[in-house]
């Protein structure tokens, strides 16, 4: 009797071993299917509230419909991170250069830390009421030559944050890319490794190593 118990209990264990085995597959098949369901929720949502009439925003970075002058019409309710794009911020505070949403980063331009499209090109009201405080590093705004410069300022975005413009000379330019000769603000247009040569003086030509494109 010993004799025939044991092999029906190893059977036993064997069916009891491949139920187990089966039942973890289907509860990985279910998991699996499951997060790949709320994946799709997750991006559903996004595609319903993208109708084409919905205002191009950074929830609907695509869409064609944007209205600067509805950004300005409720006080401080947006922010940078609002925007699709820094040309859309920028839009923004040239419909109202009192900016209230608190969009200039300094000198008429808005949210340089977002993406192109970009229109870096200064609101003039608010380039022309920008002061220089003593802890500013020298740029077009604060030209003085005894001022202190600090190349990082003019990578802190890490992307096509600023132009040659908003340089208050040809070396202060140079010393940007020397830093970062990867060039984020793409101030060597023709990769010579001398940026913004038309700037003005003082000047420092030597010509910075850029390597393969």
């Amino acid at each position: 009797m010993a004799v025939v118990s044991r092999p029906m209990r190893s059977r036993a264990i064997r069916r009891g071993v491949l139920v187990l085995v089966l039942v973890a597959v289907a509860l990985g098949v279910v998991v699996f299917v499951r997060g790949g369901s709320d994946a799709a929720q997750a991006r559903r949502p996004e595609r319903e509230w993208c109708t084409p009439g919905t205002p191009r925003t950074a929830l609907c970075p695509n869409n064609k419909v944007f209205d600067a002058k509805a950004h300005v019409t409720h006080g401080d309710a947006f922010e940078c991170i609002n925007f699709a794009s820094q040309a859309d911020a920028q839009a923004v505070l040239r419909a109202d250069p009192g900016d209230p949403n608190h969009l200039d980063d300094g000198g008429g331009v808005a949210c340089r830390g977002l993406p192109e499209p970009r229109d870096t090109k200064p609101v003039t009201p608010r380039a022309q009421q920008f002061t220089c405080g003593s802890g500013d590093t020298r740029s077009a705004l604060c030209p003085q030559p005894d001022r202190a410069f600090d190349a990082r300022y003019f990578l802190r975005y890490g992307n096509d944050a600023y132009d040659c413009p908003d340089f208050a000379s040809q070396a202060d330019a140079q010393a940007v890319l020397r830093f970062a000769p990867a060039d984020p603000n793409h101030l060597d247009a023709d990769r010579k490794g001398i940026a913004c040569p038309d700037l003005p003086a003082p000047k420092d030509v030597k010509p910075v190593r850029r390597g393969t494109p």
